[in-house]
């Protein structure tokens, strides 16, 4: 049986909201995995014309989902998104719960099996105040972004922005953008941002076969 999934209020939630809204184009059809209470995407169906479904594993979450009116599946992510047809979306959200996925990796690979584009938000425990603590304290660290005790954190992966883009250098997918998150805002060209960010946003892209190479080679000729 797969650990419930946390959810603790986070005064920046909202901030990385309007960050991620912002790069979903109008009107596209959009899923969240590990959705929470559904607040996002109720926006952007309401905000953004989207089309949504939201993914949720809580039993208490996945019914606040429903009250706001949002399609939603109760499914463990850990099992895969076999249920899903392939290319049903323009955009899979995957904020905050990456770093909670047992094999993150196949999960990113089968999301471009469902989706073109995917926008990911990860912690960084890379940032400098978890580094004073484990160098001063010599003790798993706890901050405002990472209130958990080491036995009761949710979090199973522990990674840094340099980390990410290892990853993603191993999938079936591209990194297009990378925003560190630094206090309340998004900054594009970050100085330090491993050290700075206490956490990214990530827009990803489906890989291009050879045969799409030559496809968009051809056209600009």
């Amino acid at each position: 049986m797969c650990a419930k999934r946390m959810h603790l209020p986070d005064p920046r939630t909202a901030v990385t909201n309007d960050i991620i809204i912002d790069k979903i184009t109008r009107g596209s059809r959009v899923i969240d995995l590990g959705c929470g209470d559904a607040t996002l995407i109720a926006r952007l169906r309401d905000d953004h014309d989207c089309d949504v479904l939201g993914v949720e594993l809580d039993e208490d979450l996945f019914v606040k989902g429903i009250e706001k009116g949002v399609s939603m599946l109760q499914e463990d992510l850990n099992a895969g998104l076999t249920e899903l047809p392939s290319q049903s979306f323009d955009f899979a959200i995957l904020s905050q719960t990456l770093q909670q996925i047992d094999r993150p990796l196949d999960l990113l690979n089968e999301i471009f099996r469902v989706a073109r584009r995917a926008i990911v938000v990860v912690p960084n425990f890379a940032h400098w105040r978890i580094r004073l603590q484990v160098a001063l304290q010599g003790r798993a660290p706890v901050t405002d972004n990472l209130p958990y005790e080491w036995y009761e954190s949710p979090n199973v992966h522990f990674l840094s922005l340099v980390d990410f883009r290892e990853l993603a250098s191993q999938g079936n997918f591209h990194i297009i953008r990378e925003l560190p998150i630094i206090g309340y805002r998004a900054v594009k060209k970050a100085t330090f941002a491993n050290l700075r960010a206490h956490s990214a946003l990530y827009v990803l892209e489906r890989a291009r076969t050879p045969a799409q190479h030559k496809e968009i080679a051809a056209s600009s000729i």
